[in-house]
């Protein structure tokens, strides 16, 4: 697979990661499937895996996926897991939890969790509207200048939420929603290419319900057709060709699937296929 780096981290990685939400959430698989869908996305040149301490069935079991995906990559260095702490699960439901204190003791718990001594890198999962944004972030920035994470990133921010970050701490990293079905998180996109960030759009396949019917929309199917592929793999590389500092990062329960998705590194669209899968959010939203 071809290579990209993490921003501007210097750590250089595949084209696009794995999130590894799909194996600890409602039907998730065994975690024998699950640590075989991990091995083949490796196989496949896949090294950046996404996690989250929130990912899992509820707060009786927090850092499920985190603990699946160390046991899966114990042996294996060149894998990076990136971590995030500030949703919450009581009772399964997706609540956030942006106090500094909260931050802190779930970073803790997502370092014992991964078996680490520092997570390369660790990202504020979501703002949260009780708890002002820069005592959040600054929360992570102490927990960096202390050595327990090396590169800090932003989930699920706003352009104005990372410009108050950066002038907080050095954002390595944001993750926000993006697809062709989604696009409302390209003036993100444009900042971070502009200063070197890496961007993780989420969803890519316009989340996990939706990804195996993708190919219901005419435009991508005719253009899958056109290259011999599959509607994710089109999806997957409308993404890659949107900036170099992209990096999808398609969920899995599957081996197959993800085996899939790492074909669209291969791919190359035109620019009047890319025109068109351009259109798609606008054909939505008409």
């Amino acid at each position: 697979m071809p290579q990209r780096k993490l921003g501007s981290t210097g750590i250089i990685i595949g084209e696009i990661g794995m999130g590894g939400m799909p194996l600890s959430v409602n039907g998730r698989p065994s975690e024998e499937d699950g640590i075989r869908t991990v091995h083949a996305a490796l196989e496949q040149g896949i090294t950046l895996f996404d996690t989250a301490d929130s990912y899992c069935l509820n707060s009786t079991e927090v850092g499920h996926n985190e603990r699946l995906l160390a046991k899966a990559l114990h042996d294996r260095p060149e894998a990076i897991i990136a971590t995030k702490g500030g949703h919450i699960r009581p009772e399964g439901r997706w609540e956030t939890d942006g106090r500094p204190e909260y931050l802190r003791q779930a970073c803790e718990d997502s370092l014992r969790a991964l078996g680490v001594e520092a997570i390369t890198l660790y990202q504020f999962h979501r703002p949260d509207p009780k708890v002002p944004f820069a005592e959040s972030v600054g929360a992570v920035a102490d927990l960096q200048r202390e050595g327990k994470i090396v590169h800090a990133g932003l989930s699920n921010v706003s352009v104005a939420q990372l410009e108050e970050a950066r002038g907080i701490l050095t954002v390595a990293s944001v993750q926000n929603r993006m697809n062709v079905f989604d696009q409302s998180s390209m003036d993100v996109l444009k900042r971070c290419e502009e200063h070197g960030i890496a961007f993780l759009p989420y969803s890519p396949l316009n989340g996990m319900g939706n990804a195996g019917g993708i190919g219901s929309n005419e435009t991508l199917s005719r253009i899958a057709g056109r290259h011999g592929a599959s509607p994710q793999q089109i999806a997957i590389a409308w993404l890659l060709q949107l900036s170099p500092v992209v990096l999808p990062i398609p969920g899995a329960s599957k081996a197959a699937n993800i085996v899939n998705c790492a074909g669209a590194a291969n791919l190359k669209l035109s620019a009047e296929d890319v025109a068109e899968l351009n259109g798609i959010a606008a054909q939505i939203t008409a």
